[in-house]
């Protein structure tokens, strides 16, 4: 379905103030088809971008939408059958590798290297290094820097002599304290805790949030989801177990019908002032500024995740609790382990599309990506673009020209940055098949432990099954090699 845009005269005010660069270009004639998921989320900046960058290059960008659980699979088969109906596909980070894999995404260090307006290293490491590329190779356009934290109402937590959750016991415990009380004034009873835990939608990366900092704890470099050596599951182990306990555990001080709620849906109570507590990717931040959000303004502070006082011992597949050796980061004796839940959604240009084309879909990518308009982007919440460039981490006044208080823009940058920079934050899965580990069997998995029908244990034996045949089935050889290249181990 195609995406209604906004009025001709707005993008050509748009496209006067900005990128002379662009303006430059000449693209006229040329059509790029874009396929992303849904909006307004994503899809509708990159229409109105889209109808800046025609203003001033020619070029027709058309943004079509599939339901997000459609996304992967549409573009995989547009591409690996020679349909070629899709241009360039704005998906998930970590989806790109197996399309890599097959040989179907076109690289893009040679673009890079001629374009003198996308200032690469202005993009914080994480994303220029883990999110962008594969095997060494640029491959992906960040549109959006994606990881996950934990909100919390400054204000109730104050008003109980509260300090924010550093573990996911204490979690449970703040969520336990202010469950019930009212947060917004209507005289009815709110919530301790919001976490989407619909099945088929994103639910699989908050249990990665929690997970992380029981599983990982040596660096990036050791990964969440399989073992460096032999590419066997790290997942049946009481780590794992443990962390799909604490998940369904938060639901004892969430919504009553919690089991349905989509991201959206936990947005929506998060917005009306009805969460003590939440997980939630950047969008927080900026959502809190919205009109619909004026509940929340200046009261709805982030934090990098909660930690872990236990991690796991690899070689004996139990939590163990913290020492030197085996939290090497640990602070106070809590490993910290921040998600990179998603990655971000980042644009991947059709290797088969024609070559004006393609050069013309490099183009818009790199104008959407590049600071003068992502550091406006950004600090809109219904954009769904959250931080990535070093110069949007390093500008208070950016976010307070938007609409922060000074407190505010100082603690939800503080907390991104404290994310990014930690040494043990966890990467999301980037190897082929990747969508299937996760959004599928995980998936899966997770929602009948939450409904009841299996213990953690028949779970994550059940995961650890299904992952062995998808490995093999790809080739358990070369899934070790991506899945080491992409923590940025090269042997």
């Amino acid at each position: 379905m195609r995406i209604s845009i906004l009025g001709m005269g707005a993008a050509s005010m748009m496209a006067m103030s900005f990128g002379a660069s662009a303006q430059a270009m000449d693209h006229s004639g040329v059509t790029v088809e874009i396929l992303t998921r849904p909006g307004p989320v994503i899809a509708q900046r990159l229409v109105e971008r889209g109808e800046e960058f025609g203003a001033m290059t020619g070029a027709e960008i058309r943004v079509n939408e599939v339901p997000f659980a459609e996304l992967f699979q549409k573009i995989l088969t547009d591409w690996a059958t020679g349909t070629n109906s899709i241009d360039v596909g704005v998906f998930a980070s970590g989806w790109a590798t197996e399309l890599v894999d097959g040989d179907l995404v076109e690289a893009l260090d040679d673009y890079i290297a001629n374009d003198s307006m996308i200032d690469i290293d202005d993009i914080a490491p994480y994303f220029r290094e883990y999110n962008q590329k594969i095997g060494g190779k640029t491959y992906l356009i960040t549109v959006d820097g994606d990881f996950q934290m934990i909100y919390y109402r400054k204000d109730v937590l104050d008003a109980n002599g509260l300090e924010p959750p550093r573990t996911w016991p204490e979690y449970l415990e703040v969520a336990s304290q202010i469950h019930g009380q009212d947060m917004n004034g209507d005289g009815e009873g709110d919530f301790g805790s919001c976490i989407f835990k619909k099945r088929n939608a994103q639910s699989y990366f908050a249990i990665g949030t929690i997970a992380a900092s029981l599983v990982q704890s040596k660096g990036t470099g050791e990964g969440i989801f399989f073992n460096n050596d032999d590419m066997t599951p790290k997942i049946n182990n009481e780590a794992w177990q443990e962390a799909f306990r604490l998940y369904k555990a938060t639901g004892e001080f969430g919504p009553p019908d919690e089991l349905n709620h989509d991201i959206g849906d936990t947005r929506a109570l998060v917005q009306s002032a009805r969460c003590g507590l939440a997980i939630d990717w950047g969008d927080i931040g900026p959502l809190s500024i919205d009109d619909s959000g004026a509940a929340i303004r200046d009261k709805m502070y982030a934090a990098i995740a909660p930690g872990s006082t236990r991690a796991l011992n690899t070689e004996t597949g139990k939590l163990e609790d913290c020492n030197p050796t085996l939290c090497p980061y640990a602070v106070d004796g809590i490993n910290y382990a921040p998600y990179a839940a998603f990655g971000g959604w980042s644009g991947a240009i059709n290797k088969k599309s024609a070559p004006e084309v393609k050069q013309a879909a490099y183009d818009f990518l790199s104008y959407v990506n590049q600071a003068a308009q992502s550091n406006v982007d950004v600090t809109i919440g219904w954009t769904g673009y959250n931080p990535y460039r070093n110069s949007q981490l390093d500008n208070p006044a950016l976010w307070i020209e938007a609409g922060f208080s000074p407190a505010y823009a100082d603690n939800y940058l503080g907390a991104i940055k404290e994310s990014l920079n930690h040494p043990n934050m966890a990467s999301d899965m980037k190897i082929p098949g990747a969508q299937q580990y996760t959004g599928v069997i995980l998936d899966r998995e997770l929602a009948r432990f939450l409904a009841g029908e299996i213990t953690a244990e028949q779970a994550t034996a059940n995961i650890e099954e299904a992952w062995e045949e998808i490995t093999e089935d790809f080739g358990r050889e070369s899934q070790r090699t991506i899945y080491n290249l992409s923590l940025g181990i090269t042997n």
